[in-house]
């Protein structure tokens, strides 16, 4: 390399803006420090670097104060203790069918009706026969009351000595026979009466009736299906519509033989159903049927409603509580109650640790009465709100947790 080329490369120091480096000064990197060991503490103490806290968990529930009169409980289903399959005594065809699932029938009401054409025919002949016969009677009748003042006119003769006796004996077999037309006649009338009635029967078998007040539940048959009392063949229906009478729901429950002393007929009882979980219903022992079923070794015991509810169906699975005395009104209402464990008493007052967003905030509530081991709670916390039970008195307001699952 030439020295021309070794100058070229020599760095210029009279050219201005070329200022040769400085070396910060040190206090910037203790600002950044302060910045982030500050942001750093706020950050525990929000809880947001802390460790979640374990905890186990319960639910305010909605409890019935006649839970703690319970002596016994039992489970079972609602029956209905008047329920028929409503058929026909003939067979025929269905030609109507005026109800279905839900309807609501009167005792007598025609619920279906079969044909009856042949029927018709044989009552309009049996009207007739009896119309026959009613004349036939009004003749004999005319006969034996011409029979009758011949015979009278005769009589009153033969005393005098005016006729014979050969024309009073004429006579007198006249009237006789009269007689015997007559009641005869009115023999044929019963008859063509009785006759007539058996019709009306026949007629009414094709019209089926409800047997009592009931709720239809299931329909058997449709217009056109063969009704008929014995199903003897596969498209034959036995029962056109089955009906329940509503008023007559009970729930049969199993109750335990070791148990079955704490029963007795006449005793209040609450009944709960699967299908509505937030409603009571008062009952009461109707019977204790007299006899156990041995494979379950249990007694089946009918409990009644006392009060009656459009809601409650046949079939449904019930849960029936034996109590030791009838429930008041005021007992009869639900109540918000908690688990004593996850009450704490802080400054004064009862607090809780309410669960919101897997952090607790501590919340103050109102207690009532003592239910059972639950305590009612009157204020602070709402029914199915879950709050942290055994509470850690390290537990701080805000601080973050951890369901434990039990």
């Amino acid at each position: 390399m030439s020295q021309k080329d070794l100058v070229k490369l020599t760095i210029d120091k009279s050219v201005k803006g070329i200022r040769p480096v400085r070396h910060r000064k040190p206090y910037y990197r203790i600002a950044v420090a302060v910045i982030i060991t500050a942001g750093i503490v706020s950050l525990y103490l929000c809880g947001f670097l802390t460790p979640a806290v374990p905890v186990e968990v319960v639910v305010v529930s909605r409890t019935y104060p006649s839970q703690a009169l319970a002596l016994l409980n039992a489970s079972g289903y609602v029956v209905a203790q008047r329920k028929a399959a409503v058929a026909s005594k003939v067979t025929g065809r269905l030609v109507s069918l005026v109800v279905e699932e839900g309807s609501r029938i009167k005792t007598g009401e025609i619920i279906a009706r079969l044909e009856c054409e042949d029927v018709l025919a044989l009552r309009g002949q049996a009207v007739a026969n009896l119309n026959v016969a009613r004349f036939n009677l009004q003749q004999a009748e005319a006969e034996l009351h011409d029979a009758t003042v011949s015979f009278h006119r005769e009589e009153t003769l033969l005393a005098k000595g005016v006729t014979s006796q050969a024309g009073y004996d004429t006579v007198m077999a006249r009237y006789k026979k009269a007689k015997a037309a007559v009641a005869g006649a009115k023999a044929s009338v019963r008859a063509n009466v009785a006759a007539l009635q058996v019709t009306n029967v026949s007629l009414e078998y094709t019209r089926i009736r409800a047997p009592f007040d009931a709720v239809v539940l299931t329909k058997n048959a449709d217009i056109g299906d063969i009704v008929t009392p014995i199903g003897a063949s596969a498209d034959a229906k036995a029962a056109v519509v089955t009906i329940a009478d509503m008023d007559s729901l009970q729930v049969e429950a199993d109750v335990s033989e070791s148990n079955l002393e704490l029963v007795k007929v006449g005793q209040p009882c609450e009944i709960q159903l699967d299908a509505l979980p937030g409603s009571r219903f008062r009952g009461a022992v109707h019977m204790i049927v007299p006899t156990a079923d041995r494979s379950k070794a249990t007694v089946m015991v009918k409990v009644r409603f006392l009060d009656k509810d459009s809601r409650v169906l046949p079939e449904m699975s019930a849960k029936v509580a034996f109590l030791s005395r009838p429930v008041t009104r005021e007992e009869q209402r639900p109540l918000n109650t908690l688990n004593p464990a996850a009450i704490m008493t802080r400054d004064g007052r009862h607090v809780v640790f309410l669960i919101k967003d897997n952090r607790v905030v501590q919340t103050a509530i109102t207690l009532g009465t003592q239910i059972g081991d639950m305590v009612e709670v009157l204020d602070g916390i709402k029914q199915d709100e879950k709050v942290v039970v055994k509470p850690l008195h390290k537990l701080k307001d805000g601080a973050k947790i951890k369901v434990v699952e039990k």
